[in-house]
């Protein structure tokens, strides 16, 4: 599986629960907040002022080496 920048916090944290510490370890903090479920990947970087692209290749990454 590829998670993309338009998959929402709930539809990536689904697909392996594995990712939340990298959101966590990147200052997302509010993985588990009710709102961060409905947002996308590049909404909650855009609101945290982080780097989606580096954020996405990090996800993907782990993602690649399971």
């Amino acid at each position: 599986m590829t998670i993309t920048k338009d998959m929402t916090i709930g539809e990536i944290l689904s697909a392996d629960i594995g990712i939340a510490p990298i959101l966590m370890n990147a200052g997302m903090h509010c993985v588990g907040c009710p709102a961060s479920q409905a947002e996308t990947l590049a909404e909650a970087c855009m609101v945290h002022a982080m780097d989606e692209d580096k954020l996405l290749s990090d996800i993907n990454a782990y993602l690649a080496e399971k």
